[in-house]
């Protein structure tokens, strides 16, 4: 009976330990689950609202936030480059009308799945310039493997919205 009291105490703490760990990272390295759960018509996404043609790629909205909308689609990312300043929070956006998808930018924190009928939100900040690979990593049919973008870090002075406030990797 001692036996199991002392085990059972043990396997307690060893559970509050862990449970610490994961409240800790949470909070500390904001490490959280996603919670931006906004939905989306995965047969119309390109026909009106935030994902149109138009409206893809990277913008800055008159209140300063740089957002970039990408759509994933077998087997292409549209567009396949975007343009961020370095240094500057960033959202990124994205949607699929087909399978599901997922992305990361090598040598960040960016990694989600970008699930059919869901906007996936990313919130992050690019500390170093250069071009960044963005690849597929879900795999989502047969030419998965020739999936990918280009996420273009820029010195800010080098970022430079035109009059609709939107930059592509052609301007810069």
């Amino acid at each position: 009976m001692r036996s199991e009291l002392r085990w059972a105490v043990v396997a307690g703490i060893t559970v509050a330990v862990i449970f610490a760990a994961i409240i800790g990272a949470a909070l500390a390295f904001q490490m959280n689950p996603p919670s931006n759960i906004e939905t989306i018509d995965p047969k119309t996404l390109h026909l009106s609202g935030e994902f149109t043609e138009a409206n893809l790629g990277t913008a800055v909205d008159p209140g300063g936030q740089v957002v970039s909308r990408v759509i994933a689609t077998q087997f292409a990312f549209q567009p396949r480059c975007i343009v961020v300043p370095r240094d500057a929070p960033v959202t990124l956006r994205f949607a699929t009308p087909d399978v599901i998808h997922g992305i990361l930018v090598t040598g960040t924190n960016v990694n989600t799945m970008i699930v059919p009928g869901f906007v996936s939100q990313v919130h992050t900040t690019f500390t170093r310039t250069g071009d960044l690979l963005m690849p597929c990593h879900e795999f989502c049919g047969m030419g998965h493997s020739q999936m990918w973008a280009t996420v273009r870090v820029v010195e800010p002075q080098d970022f430079k919205p035109d009059a609709q406030g939107r930059v592509s990797c052609a301007q810069s």
